[in-house]
């Protein structure tokens, strides 16, 4: 018996070799009985063209001749330093910058691409009539800063404060004094308005607001007297700036002034606080919150030489408007040379306007805006709405809104940068623009001149009494205005608040066409109205929300908040 061999020798019989294939070798197969192999002729074989054969024979001699790789780094290097030679260095490629979107001050193109639509365009309704379609959606809100009865408790001692900033931050300041004043049971003494470098204004509270009535509105929450008595004074050499100042931090809470402040006013009897603005959160209790809706709302009001100016300057502007109904716009115009330089945002003035901005800006803020490592992008700041709009582009937003030729418009304004030339197009827009000095005479308005304080309480009248109110840069001036629109009408501001980071995009596409450009701005027109009324949030001013804090909601029946 055979044994089992797990690896098998030379014993067993082996398969025959197979027949060489490669296509390296020519070898032919070994003929094997009874099978004919035919090779194939030439005229089997499919036809190459020129280019075909040469590649053909390019990639043979390579397969065949692999050494040739070898050469490769040498032919690239060889091939490169020919190119290299034959460029001229002293050339420096230009490669263009696409600025972003927004970034650029296209405005005037833009313009001179709508005016023929826009002048034809005859289908514009009564916007300045037909605007405020929310105006009572929000319900029927009244005011509700009820005055207390009563005598008041024996004073903790006197509350003297320095308010600083300009007209409407000064006005913070005196309603947050009122409010502390009533919390600490302290007696208020009318604040000192402290001198400006910015605004130069050296007016007094009485130079501005009607003392006599403040006094007065107040009377039965809290007391308000002109100046500290004498036998207080006396112990301190009768000079305020010896009188112990508190630093009180920005935004502070009432327990703050319970905790720390109140201990000191009674030891004292009277207390410091300067400076005084923003120095009480816009969160506290509702008692609280009902003195300065009563400050702001009630209380304050322009003394007589502002206030009948003013009005009569209102009566003016409707008697411009009488083919409106009376009605007129009041915009707000911020393009004075301070807050275009200000703002480092770039429009047409070209070398001119550089110049004169690099001249403010050294001016007004003494290398602030050149101090090492400081980079003024100002592409950016326009992409996102913190440039100024041109009256320009308050013309075109305008229009596009659907407030024809007709309308009369109350800028409320500074002196604007290079008026002759910016103020062009806006004038060719909109040919019934007023402002203080078209409206009174030189005479009416020499009183205030040189008060910009007295100047902007004029401002603040006539834009408190348009039908609409529009607000191109922020700050305190619309803020203030934008409570106290709702509070005369009902709750809804009536203003248009314009998104400006959508605009930059829409200035900067001088292709939109007239139609698009319109439903853009109707869209704009339609979200001021939907957001006139508001209800304060924990974050909020009564400043600019006065309800539900300062005002009620009225039923049938009674007034509830």
């Amino acid at each position: 018996m055979q044994p089992h061999i797990r690896i098998p020798g030379n014993s067993s019989p082996s398969p025959p070799a197979s027949p060489i294939r490669s296509p390296r070798y020519g070898h032919r197969p070994k003929s094997i009985p009874g099978v004919r192999f035919s090779s194939p002729s030439r005229s089997q074989q499919p036809s190459r063209s020129l280019p075909q054969r040469v590649a053909w024979l390019f990639l043979s001699i390579l397969l065949r001749r692999q050494g040739v790789f070898l050469f490769a780094p040498l032919l690239y290097i060889s091939g490169m330093l020919l190119y290299m030679g034959s460029v001229k260095f002293d050339v420096v490629p230009i490669i263009k910058h696409r600025p972003a979107p927004g970034s650029l001050y296209r405005s005037p193109q833009l313009y001179h691409m709508l005016r023929p639509n826009m002048d034809a365009d005859n289908s514009s309704a009564d916007a300045i009539s037909t605007i405020w379609k929310h105006a009572h959606k929000g319900g029927d809100w009244v005011p509700c800063t009820n005055r207390t009865a009563g005598e008041l408790p024996e004073s903790n001692g006197y509350l003297y404060v320095e308010a600083n900033g300009g007209l409407n931050q000064q006005r913070t300041s005196i309603c947050n004094a009122v409010a502390v004043a009533g919390f600490l049971n302290a007696t208020l003494v009318i604040p000192n308005f402290h001198f400006h470098s910015i605004w130069r204004d050296p007016s007094k509270f009485s130079d501005i607001y009607d003392e006599e009535f403040f006094i007065k509105a107040l009377e039965n929450d809290v007391r308000v007297v002109n100046k500290v008595p004498g036998y207080i004074m006396e112990r301190f050499d009768n000079n305020l700036s010896n009188v112990y100042n508190f630093r009180v931090k920005a935004l502070a809470p009432v327990r703050y002034y319970r905790d720390a402040v109140l201990p000191k006013l009674l030891e004292e009897k009277v207390i410091r606080i300067s400076p005084f603005a923003n120095r009480l959160s816009p969160d506290v209790p509702p008692p609280v919150q009902r003195l300065r809706c009563l400050a702001n709302y009630e209380a304050l009001r322009f003394n007589r030489p502002i206030l009948s100016l003013g009005q009569e300057l209102v009566s003016r502007m409707k008697e411009h408007s009488t083919t409106n109904g009376g009605k007129y716009v009041s915009v707000h115009l911020r393009f004075e040379e301070d807050m275009v330089a200000f703002s480092c945002c770039v429009f047409d003035g070209g070398d001119q306007e550089k110049n004169d901005m690099n001249a403010a800006r050294e001016k007004g803020w003494r290398g602030k805006f050149t101090k090492p490592g400081r980079v003024i992008r100002p592409g950016s700041i326009r992409i996102n709405g913190k440039c100024p709009l041109t009256p320009l582009e308050v013309g075109l937003m305008l229009r596009g809104m659907g407030f024809d030729k007709s309308t009369s418009i109350y800028l409320a304004s500074g002196k604007i940068y290079d008026a002759e030339r910016t103020m062009a197009p806006l004038l060719e827009m909109f040919p019934y623009v007023q402002t203080k000095e078209t409206l009174a005479s030189e005479e009416e308005l020499a009183p205030f001149k040189n008060y910009s304080s007295r100047m902007a309480a004029i401002d603040y009248t006539v834009c408190l009494h348009s039908e609409v109110f529009v607000t191109t840069q922020g700050g305190n001036f619309p803020h203030f205005l934008t409570g106290h629109r709702r509070y005369l009408y009902g709750g809804h501001s009536k203003m248009i608040r314009p998104d400006k980071r959508k605009l930059a995009l829409i200035f900067d596409n001088p292709n939109i066409g007239w139609k698009n450009f319109k439903r853009q701005m109707y869209s704009m027109r339609s979200h001021s109205d939907t957001k006139g009324f508001e209800l304060k949030r924990p974050s909020d001013s009564i400043y600019t929300s006065p309800c539900p804090d300062c005002m009620c909601r009225r039923n049938n029946t009674n007034n509830s908040r």
